[in-house]
């Protein structure tokens, strides 16, 4: 099946002004190019105030661009026997145990080897209903992160568990390893989570970022580690990295917000527990899986007389 990727379709407004267009969506776009923005100006897919523009034009104060990004290429969205780890599954849901670099579905760049490649062999239907690149997902994990994932099998049960996940009904629970001995033993993080104004690539704790808040509770000191039991009541981009590393106590093996590890190739971030309403009945049932074989490798390495959990 091939399956064309929507638009991308973004209303910005400025903040600042005497900045060249072309300069102001460099930021926002990280991604693109200084010359491929100026050519998607000249091509009418940006706007300013509706009208049409040049990539030199400078912005003023509460000007209002309109960005429309063409559609890449169609992505050939197929199936792949990728393994599995199914934890339970019924007529509406599984629950899988998402390894560490699998992506959860996928992107311009990335059209394969995804966790919706690895469940469309397992479960053909699920092309058939949903969002067309994310058929079944309801929520994400990142790609260098494993663990515990829902997938639903039919448009009900997918609603149904989104509901959840905007009430914030999913309990989630993530083990973590960082640096320095955490005290108090227990706590709550709660600070804004955005873009970082300083590499629109990265997330930080700013002013005006969209409201997030964190539980932690300290699992057991490794030495100059401490493990922790995560909870997250809101679901923002890279959390639990940015509000750890907030606090000073940054992800081990976690390249952009944590510190790197040599016993590691991606942080040390596992979903070990979800718990939610079943689709059919409204049964509560929660769901563990193991650490992953690699973060169990590391802490037998980085503290080999206390690394059972």
């Amino acid at each position: 099946m091939v399956i064309p990727l929507e638009p991308e379709v973004r209303i910005l407004q400025v903040a600042e002004s005497t900045v060249r267009l072309d300069k102001y969506l460099a930021k926002e776009y990280p991604e693109l190019s200084r010359s491929r923005l100026q050519k998607l100006i000249e091509q009418g897919y940006i706007l300013v105030n509706g009208c049409g523009a040049k990539a030199s034009q400078k912005l003023n104060v509460g000007d209002k661009i309109y960005v429309s990004l063409p559609p890449s290429q169609p992505v050939p969205l197929i199936a792949e026997p990728i393994p599995l780890t199914i934890i339970y599954e019924d007529d509406d849901l599984m629950v899988v145990d998402k390894p560490a670099g699998l992506a959860t579905h996928p992107a311009p760049g990335h059209t394969s080897h995804t966790l919706v490649n690895a469940i469309l062999a397992h479960c053909p239907d699920l092309a058939k209903f949903g969002d067309a690149m994310r058929p079944g997902i309801v929520h994400r994990l990142d790609k260098d992160t494993s663990g515990l994932m829902i997938i639903a099998k039919n448009n009900s049960a997918q609603q149904y568990l989104i509901n959840q996940f905007k009430a914030r009904l999913v309990s989630k629970g993530y083990l973590v390893l960082v640096r320095g001995k955490l005290s108090p033993m227990q706590g709550i993080i709660e600070a804004p989570v955005g873009r970082d104004p300083a590499n629109r690539k990265r997330m930080a704790v700013v002013t005006g970022g969209r409201q997030a808040r964190t539980s932690y509770r300290v699992k057991k000191y490794l030495g100059d580690y401490t493990l922790l039991e995560v909870t997250t009541e809101t679901g923002r981009t890279h959390q639990i990295r940015v509000h750890l590393s907030a606090i000073g106590y940054p992800v081990i093996g976690d390249p952009v917000y944590g510190v790197k590890s040599a016993y590691l190739k991606r942080q040390f971030v596992h979903a070990h527990r979800l718990g939610f309403c079943l689709p059919a009945g409204g049964e509560y049932r929660e769901f563990t899986c193991e650490l992953a074989s690699d973060l169990r490798q590391a802490l037998t390495l980085i503290c080999p007389s206390q690394n059972s959990i």
